[in-house]
């Protein structure tokens, strides 16, 4: 799915009825400029990639279908206008940046609710010392 300039933009009150429903029907939602196959920026997919190294179900809104009408909205619930954001259990937790800081400091992963099995069982797969590649 791409983004078509000239396709209808959402109403205000569908963008306020999404976002209300997104963050109360998700554990965790990241609204962002762009899709998860395809981010429309780099903040957004930045935001998307740390997520993802802790979670698979993270829900993405869109924003770019209406973003005037989406920032508002979402002002409503995190007194910030940017995009992206991300939300756990209908909290604001930040941007990408804020993600960044809490991943640098081990806290991403227990922010996003991630099940500390999977982390466990990720983590023992990523050591590739005793591979033999030729770079």
């Amino acid at each position: 799915m791409t983004f078509d300039p000239n396709a209808p933009q959402l109403d205000a009150e569908e963008v306020r009825s999404r976002v209300d429903g997104a963050i109360a029907d998700n554990e965790v939602v990241l609204f962002m400029k762009g899709t998860a196959h395809m981010p429309q920026c780099g903040y957004s997919k930045r935001a998307l990639g740390l997520i993802r190294q802790y979670r698979d179900d993270v829900a993405t809104v869109d924003v770019l279908q209406n973003i005037d009408a989406f920032r508002e909205a979402l002002a409503a619930h995190s007194d910030w206008e940017t995009t992206p954001q991300t939300f756990v259990d209908g909290e604001f937790v930040g941007g990408s940046d804020i993600l960044a800081e809490l991943d640098e400091r081990g806290q991403l992963a227990e922010t996003l609710n991630a099940d500390p099995d999977v982390l466990e069982s990720d983590t023992s797969s990523t050591d590739d010392s005793s591979v033999n590649a030729p770079f």
